[in-house]
Parts: structure tokens; sequence; C-alpha cells
């Protein structure tokens, strides 16, 4: 694998390429890359024999891609043995750093090693995201013309934040979570690797092992960075025990965003565990969210939306519930407060469900899109004025008080274009049993006084 700069280009331009020479340091997790398939562990989906990007690996069949997934999954690591394995130049650029200049840059010394060496280059984008729209626009002709094979590392949803010109043009892999069993294969390599795992022997138990695989949370970064802090921090015997890795993780390593895919993925999964009446996953959901660091009052307005949404009027005291836990969380604050809210969580979850107000608001909204302005019947309109009153406005209105059951049998209430159109229709579940018996009793009243 090439990484030398050609002739006639800038020294820095690839600096991250060559910092090995200045600073021979280079942390365990970066020492231990793999350098071949086989020592590669998870993403068995993508790199088990007869996968198509393992055969399009092991056949040196180059095509654009993206490579989506959680941090210390093995995006970059992946992208390097692609090179490895395809004889190509690896040219690699952050997304964070990078500008258009150095994209031109990069795929000049793309065309030249074409040129000169007749040898493909895999350009390299990490956090690719972090482009805007005419940074990833400036790959697409490259790409086309075969210039550079691009492949982009990105932890976000490419389908929202990539172009689609750019998603058209690669093809989109999804790397998953290194499971408990990868990382614990991965704390065993770097410990009994001995030139290129920790630098001095250590002991360390299975157990302990078991313990820092699951702390990493699937990030094989994070489990070698906290493997190597923790050897630093042994004694002269190099026996790492469980207190050294808990005294490293300070409050835990669990992933949140406040603001992407993984935090709207939760706040998903906890409505959903809501609507669909599982308490124990919407109070894990919900905790989870309160883990990492989600504002307690965005749950808490979620909440909100969840009572008068899918319970309704099944169980009116959720929606009371849910203000009362969010007012209860201001007066108390943190971590007092989040209690309340997953109190009214929990009681959604186990409520009646009912969608029926909710159906029938986005039904009258598309029929008022529809139909426009419909007039006001004129006896159910205000009259205040002696002119409206000449006019017959609100003549003929029939005080629903004055009435038998106190309704006005066979009234109009709708515009006439609309008269006999039923919106909301409650559901067999909580209060709404009644209240649909009591509607079903007052349009037979209808029906009579109509006859």
């Amino acid at each position: 694998m090439a990484l030398m700069s050609l002739d006639n280009l800038p020294d820095d331009l690839f600096a991250a390429e060559t910092k090995e020479a200045a600073n021979p340091y280079r942390p365990l997790a970066d020492r231990l890359r793999p350098q071949t398939l086989d020592e590669v562990s998870g993403q068995e989906h993508l790199l088990a024999p007869g996968m198509p990007l393992h055969d399009a690996i092991t056949e040196g069949h180059l095509h654009s891609m993206v490579f989506w997934g959680p941090p210390g999954t093995g995006k970059t690591t992946l992208a390097r043995l692609i090179a490895n394995e395809t004889n190509a130049l690896f040219l690699s650029l952050s997304a964070v750093l990078a500008g258009v200049k150095d994209i031109r840059a990069a795929v000049d010394q793309a065309k030249q090693n074409l040129l000169i060496h007749h040898q493909q280059t895999i350009l390299f984008v990490d956090e690719v995201h972090r482009f805007n729209k005419a940074q990833q626009d400036a790959f697409l002709p490259h790409i086309e013309d075969g210039t550079i094979t691009f492949i982009g590392a990105t932890t976000e949803n490419p389908s929202f934040e990539l172009n689609n010109a750019l998603l058209s043009r690669a093809r989109t892999y999804v790397l998953k979570r290194l499971d408990e069993k990868a990382l614990e294969q991965i704390i065993h390599r770097a410990v009994n690797d001995h030139e290129k795992g920790l630098k001095k022997r250590v002991e360390i138990s299975q157990e302990v092992i078991e313990y820092l695989a699951v702390a990493a949370d699937g990030d094989a970064r994070t489990a070698l960075n906290l493997l190597e802090l923790a050897a630093d921090l042994t004694s002269s015997e190099g026996k790492i025990d469980q207190a050294v890795i808990e005294s490293l993780l300070q409050g835990g390593t669990r992933r949140f965003d406040k603001g992407g895919e993984y935090f709207y993925d939760q706040i998903s999964a906890l409505h959903k565990s809501v609507r669909g009446s599982d308490p124990d996953a919407a109070l894990y959901w919900c905790c989870r969210m309160f883990d990492g660091g989600c504002d307690p009052r965005y749950v808490a307005r979620r909440v909100i939306r969840m009572a008068s949404e899918d319970i309704g009027n099944a169980d009116p005291r959720g929606l009371t519930l849910a203000l009362s836990a969010t007012e209860t969380y201001e007066r108390l604050g943190s971590p007092e407060g989040e209690l309340a809210i997953a109190q009214a969580v929990v009681y959604l979850a186990c409520a009646p469900k009912s969608n029926a107000v909710y159906t029938a608001f986005k039904k009258v909204n598309k029929v008022i899109k529809e139909t426009g302005t419909l007039e006001v019947p004129m006896h159910i309109r205000n009259a205040p004025t002696k002119l409206m009153k000449e006019l017959d406005y609100g003549k003929g209105y029939r005080y629903a008080h004055d009435e038998e059951e106190a309704y006005a049998a066979g009234e109009q209430y709708l515009p006439d274009e609309l008269q006999g159109e039923i919106f909301y229709q409650p559901v067999e579940q909580g209060l709404e049993i009644k209240i649909k018996e009591k509607l079903k009793h007052l349009r037979d009243l209808d029906r009579k006084a109509k006859k």
C-alpha cells in the first residue's frame, strides 16, 4: 500500500499518513489495526466469504462506497484493508479539517499516480457527512471518470446527510456495533500479541476481559484505549483488575448523540414502546435517554405528545399526569424530577390506547384544505347587533340546555356541505367505550328527530 506523496505536490497535504516518522508513538488501537481480512473481528454480514463486499475485496473489484456505522466499528480499518488487498494508493482526508482545495490536491495526486504508476487510488474521507453540498459535489466528476475510488465513512444516516448524487455513485455498507465476543477477541489479541499489542506483559482474567468488552459498548477503539490506559496504571506485577477499569470509565461509555441517529432512534423506540403497551421497554428507553444526557424537558414534551396522540380520550388522566410530570421536573430538577417523567411513561404504557382524536384531527385538517372557507350555518352565527339579527344571524338556534337530555336532537352544527360527516370515531378502549355509547345514543336521537 503506497502512502508517499508524488512529485510536485505539497509535502503536508496528507500529513496524517506520515505522522509515524515524526512521532514514533502509536496508540494501541492504531498498532493493532488488522492488516488482512482474516484478522478482522466482527462485521461477518459484510466480510464473511460469499458476501458481496468480501468477494469484491478479494477479487479486486473496486467500487466507490460509504461505510455507515457507530464509532470504533472498523470503518477506517476496512478502507485501509481494501487498499492493501487491491494494491491501491491510499489517500485520506478528514472532512473536519479539509476543504475543496484539499480535495483538488488529492485528485491531482491520484491523477499523477494513475499516469505514472498505472495504479488506482482510494480516497478515504472520514466524517464525510461534515462536508457541505459543494464539497461533496467536488468528488462526483472524479468518481465518474475513474480517477479515484471514493470511500466515505460516517456515523450519521447517509440518506439524511449525503447528497443523492454522491449516494447514487457509491454503495452504502452498514457496519454494526461489535458484539462482546468480537471485542473479547480483539482484547485477547492486544494482550497476547507482543509485537503490536501492549508494550508490557499484563495479567488479566477472562472475567475482567468480559467486563471490559461490555463497558466498551460495541466500540473497539474504546476497548483498546481503556486496556492501554489500564495497563499503564497497573502495578509492577502487571495485573489488571475490574477496579482499574471502573476507575477509567467515569460514568460509562454508552452512545448518545443528542440530535443525531441514536437520539431519534431512541425517542422513536420510547414512543413505540408506550404505544405498544410495553411498560418495561418504555421505561428502559426513557432511562437510556436520561443516561445518555438527553434534556429531560425534551422527553417530557414527547410524553405529553404521546398522551394526546396514543392514549387520548381512552384515558384523559394520561395527559394530566404527563403535564404534572413536566411541572414536577421543573420544581425538582435533576435527578429527582426524572422519576416523575418515568412515572408518566409507565402509566401511559399501561393505559388503554386510542388514536381516535389524533386521526380525527388529521382528517378534519385535510377536509379544511380541500373544501376551503365554508360558510357558518346562519342559525349558529353570533348576533350581537340589531343588523345581524335582521339578517337572520342566529335565527332558529336551539339552546341545548333547554332540550330533553340537554341535547338538541337533529340540530345542525357543521357547514351545509359537510352535513353527516363523522370525524371522531371512538375506539373500544377505556373511557372511549362509554363515549362511543353516548355518541351512538345521540345519533339515534338525531335520526328520530329528522323522521
